[in-house]
């Protein structure tokens, strides 16, 4: 259990660091802002970068992928769905979309993956799936939505390569599916950057949450509940059910892909909801009550399957 406490601890000290931040007005009025900008504008799309230049695009085709896949174009599905008969709107619906399926598989799924599985690159075949497909897809749908992709059909269908977070993505896929070796001048800077994504990320949701309210109150009660039991019980329970009952998967591989599916919404969901301006108290209060929830569930998998 040491690898879900410390990975839910660490996330919390950083959130905490945003939140006294926020409450002292150490970096101003628009601090939160900046801090987003600066994550969805440049240090995320150079993580995306980094981590996918160097990945082995081989797990593309294993089968955790595929029980990846369809668990979360399950649950996402389902919100959707639901979105459409409530009449919550495409951004809306697309950010609860995201936050009931999307997990933290970067700073909470690896160290989880080392702690609790035993190897970190067993997070990687959902860490791909989100980065290649689910995130470009997501961001092309939120620019569509708010009408920055106007014009002709074919700049709309050139909208994920204005796009920094799609962009970032799709060109880390193609220096890994050429093969080319990036010169350590380039990705050294790179990297660099990419390193203060997370940190940002964590830190403008602490702020955020300075001077919120409780969360699971207002209009966004609903759509919260709906995407936190999707993710939190849903997923795991899609993911157990395709990976031992169609795909066979038992043992360790089992273990592997239900607790992936049960990690809690990502941080950056909040980024993509603020920048964007739609969603964002659904995205933050879905990510904070998915991160409590998941604790029990994480550690009720590990004891059950483990």
């Amino acid at each position: 259990m040491q690898g879900v406490l410390t990975g839910f601890a660490v996330i919390a000290v950083v959130i905490g660091v945003g939140y006294l931040l926020g409450l002292r007005g150490h970096l101003g009025p628009q601090g939160r802002e900046v801090l987003t900008k600066l994550a969805f504008h440049v240090a995320s799309p150079a993580l995306l970068f980094t981590t996918l230049a160097t990945a082995d695009l081989s797990v593309v085709f294993s089968a955790r992928l595929l029980v990846t896949a369809l668990s979360t174009v399950a649950v996402a599905g389902a919100f959707v769905v639901v979105g459409v008969v409530r009449g919550w709107g495409v951004g809306r619906t697309t950010i609860g979309a995201l936050c009931s399926g999307y997990v933290n598989s970067g700073n909470l799924g690896i160290p989880i993956a080392v702690y609790v599985l035993g190897d970190a690159s067993l997070v990687a075949p959902v860490l791909l799936f989100q980065l290649v497909l689910v995130t470009p897809v997501a961001v092309t749908i939120l620019d569509l939505s708010r009408g920055g992709a106007g014009g002709t059909l074919w700049r709309r269908l050139l909208t994920p390569l204005r796009n920094p977070i799609a962009l970032g993505s799709l060109a880390g896929v193609a220096v890994a599916a050429s093969g080319l070796e990036v010169p350590d001048a380039v990705m050294d800077p790179v990297t660099l950057i990419g390193n203060m994504s997370v940190p940002a990320v964590l830190l403008a949701f602490g702020i955020g949450l300075c001077g919120s309210t409780m969360p699971l109150r207002g209009v966004e009660r609903r759509p919260v509940l709906l995407a936190v039991a999707l993710k939190a019980v849903g997923q795991p329970a899609v993911a157990w059910a395709l990976a031992s009952g169609v795909f066979g998967l038992r043992g360790p591989q089992l273990l592997d892909v239900v607790v992936t599916s049960a990690l809690p919404a990502a941080q950056n969901l909040y980024t993509y909801a603020s920048t964007y301006g739609v969603g964002e108290r659904l995205a933050r209060d879905a990510i904070l009550v998915s991160t409590v929830v998941s604790v029990p569930v994480l550690v009720g998998v590990a004891a059950v399957l483990g």
